[in-house]
């Protein structure tokens, strides 16, 4: 438990800081599902719609620090080739 003024200051601010990014993950991880969702259903043009909403959620993820750049990139990557992978 927190003893001192500061240590408890920081407990309110790490507690705040967690909110926010669960938050953020949730809705990184809300746009992925529905353009996976959308590649299950076989609908490239509705899957391809999701993706483009889908890679600036994820992108902004990575730049608060809530993902890696390269895990986000490579998460956009693979979406985009499944998605390509449809209209074959």
């Amino acid at each position: 438990m927190a003893n001192t003024v500061s240590a408890k200051k920081m407990t309110r601010k790490i507690a705040k800081r967690t909110a926010v990014n669960r938050s953020r993950r949730s809705r990184m991880r809300t746009f992925v599902r529905k353009v996976e969702e959308a590649i299950a259903g076989g609908d490239q043009t509705t899957a391809l719609s999701a993706l483009r909403a889908a890679e600036p959620e994820i992108m902004r993820a990575a730049q608060h620090g809530i993902v890696h750049k390269n895990n986000a990139s490579r998460k956009v990557s693979r979406l985009a080739a499944r998605v390509k992978a449809l209209a074959a």
